[in-house]
């Protein structure tokens, strides 16, 4: 009989469901549960592998008949930000960017809702209580930060931290190879300052700071126009059958 060490993992297929990216598909994932003293090193592996981290469960597609789906890394030290990622970049310069650990507060939530409630009322994340949004920042076996971004205050260059109203939050996985941008959200009514791009770019500039090659952004699906903006970060890398493949 074989046996299995508390650390090995299990992997389960999902059912059918409605895709969110592609109209008239329909998805499936594979899963895992990432846990034990084990967790960061499968953690990394997993990523690598093109798996995405949600709480304590890493995931990827494994839909029957579409590969739309297409894990997507940038190469941080050749990056070289285009005109208009630029101008995001000096849109934003009032900005700052604090490392927090992974707590839940009531702002983030307020601003976590507000986001929802103006971007994703159809999604599946619409209903999300308090003790959801504090399960999915608190709930990791990882190495896993908040980014908290406000505007810069008077003694920001003493103190390395914004004064203002909190504009945007990113949870992010700290690994050995790079970042991993878990789940970003910010200000609806902020749009014009393209919050989301602007979190990206400062996160590549983390990942440049601390040495790390890549920076993880998820899922890249050719033909969703919700995922379309992953493709301007280049050079990148992305999983194909073959492996990682460069881009740009």
């Amino acid at each position: 009989m074989t046996s299995h060490t508390r650390d090995a993992p299990q992997f389960y297929l999902t059912s059918p469901s409605v895709c969110p990216y592609l109209p008239g598909k329909e998805e499936r994932k594979v899963f895992t549960h990432i846990v034990g003293k084990r967790a960061r090193d499968l953690n990394e592996v997993l990523t690598q592998g093109g798996f995405r981290r949600s709480q304590t469960i890493a995931y990827r597609p494994a839909c029957d008949s579409c590969r739309a789906c297409v894990s997507v890394r940038v190469v941080v030290a050749e990056f070289e930000p285009s005109d208009n990622l630029r101008r995001v970049r000096k849109l934003n310069r009032d900005l700052i960017g604090a490392t927090m650990p992974n707590r839940p507060t009531s702002e983030q939530y307020s601003l976590f809702r507000r986001y929802l409630d103006a971007r994703h009322t159809d999604g599946g994340m619409a209903d999300m209580t308090v003790l959801d949004y504090s399960m999915m920042v608190e709930d990791s076996h990882v190495d896993t930060r908040l980014i908290e971004y406000r505007r810069r205050g008077i003694d920001s260059g003493i103190t390395g931290r914004g004064a203002g109203e909190l504009m945007a939050v990113c949870l992010t996985d700290e690994m050995a190879d790079g970042l991993s941008m878990v789940y970003s959200f910010y200000d609806p009514e902020e749009a014009h300052r393209s919050l989301g791009t602007f979190m990206i770019l400062d996160h590549i500039e983390r990942a440049r700071r601390m040495g790390l090659p890549y920076l993880y952004l998820g899922y890249w699906v050719e033909g969703s126009k919700k995922m379309a903006y992953k493709a301007r970060f280049l050079p990148q890398e992305r999983l194909l059958p073959q492996g990682w493949v460069r881009f740009g």
